[in-house]
């Protein structure tokens, strides 16, 4: 087996979470081609992980606007391509010997099938995320409990992702995460604003029942300057700003407001903080695969599956009460995370900062 296409289009926790089925690809097969398709929104940590050869960009548009395939990042090529069906004509070039579908999806399931790839592995129907994907699979693994979103299915995601390997023969070991340590105009200015010494909060998330409250993370960071001396950078993406500016304004100082940030930004300013303050969601899992300390606040997620790894960070959680598990939008009147107060967060923060007190 000497070439290999990883299938994950999304969505950028997710790519995070997958990239060390890569890192034991590589590890496995270290002469080998890895390739991975994956959608334009997400393309940009994967520049950053230097153990992939090419990265095959499909648009966000989905399937009637085409792909276009990226080259390793020192190449830095774009080859567009008219159609879906020439893509596909592309990923059949490379003649894979297995592609590995990590999403789970109909969409995926057909286009790592479309590959031409003698085997193409996924997960078995319960833990797909669209059962009828694993139609499309010629191995399935099933990781052996309930299933995805089984509350007895207690394992990391990561791990579970890493668990299919077996179907190959490859036993992963301990999870990797090989990010390119990076550095950037946004987060050198962001050094000079704070004296170096930081936090980052991330009010932000895709799904709104998600999102704590800012008025809350402004009360953070008031408590982390007056406590540890450290100013805190409030991070926002793509309709997110007003919220940030809301930490900021209700921080009587104690915050700034991140610059517009790419993924690199983000992975140089995550690098170097203190710690990071944030619900589940793709900027906390790239600080938790940097190894930057976290505490998560988390509602219809299950820490266990979704949170970070390092066993020092910290989760505040309402999983055990929340009636809305993996919903983008609370069912009930109350979300459950508006349940959890700043002293509770906030005595997290203590523990977490006490547990690694070199990086404050």
């Amino acid at each position: 087996m000497s070439r290999f296409l990883i299938v994950r289009l999304g969505a950028l926790g997710d790519v995070v979470h997958a990239i060390p089925v890569a890192a034991a690809l590589r590890r496995a097969y270290p002469t080998a081609r890895i390739d991975w398709l994956v959608s334009a929104r997400h393309r940009e940590i994967l520049d950053l992980v230097p153990i992939i050869d090419r990265r095959l960009v499909i648009s966000d548009r989905a399937w009637g606007t085409g792909v276009r395939t990226a080259e390793t990042q020192a190449q830095g090529h774009l080859s567009p391509t008219r159609s879906l069906l020439a893509a596909i004509r592309e990923l059949r070039l490379a003649r894979y010997d297995i592609a590995i579908d990590l999403q789970g999806l109909i969409k995926s399931a057909v286009l790592a099938r479309s590959s031409g790839a003698p085997r193409v592995i996924g997960f078995a129907s319960r833990y797909a995320r669209e059962r009828t994907a694993r139609l499309f699979y010629t191995d399935a693994y099933d990781p052996g409990r309930g299933g995805l979103y089984d509350p007895r299915e207690t394992r990391h995601v990561v791990d579970i992702n890493l668990g299919l390997l077996g179907v190959i023969g490859v036993t992963a070991g301990k999870a990797e995460f090989p990010i390119e340590d990076v550095d950037s105009a946004a987060a050198c200015a962001i050094r000079e604003q704070t004296g170096g010494r930081y936090a980052v909060l991330n009010p932000g998330a895709a799904w709104p029942n998600k999102r704590w409250p800012p008025a809350r993370l402004a009360a953070i960071a008031v408590e982390l300057r007056e406590r540890h001396g450290l100013m805190s950078v409030v991070l926002w993406g793509p309709g997110e700003e007003t919220l940030a500016a809301q930490v900021v304004a209700g921080a009587a100082g104690a915050a700034v407001l991140s610059p517009k940030t790419a993924i690199a930004d983000l992975v140089a300013l995550a690098r170097r903080a203190a710690l990071m303050v944030s619900g589940d969601t793709g900027p906390t899992h790239i600080a938790a695969a940097l190894g930057t300390p976290i505490v998560g606040i988390y509602g219809p997620t299950r820490p266990a599956r979704n949170g970070p790894m390092s066993p020092l960070d910290i989760t505040v959680s309402r999983d055990a009460v929340c009636q809305c598990h993996h919903l983008r939008r609370c069912r009930l009147e109350r979300m459950c995370l508006l349940d959890i107060e700043v002293a509770e967060v906030l005595g997290a923060v203590e523990r977490r900062l006490a547990a690694e007190s070199s990086r404050v």
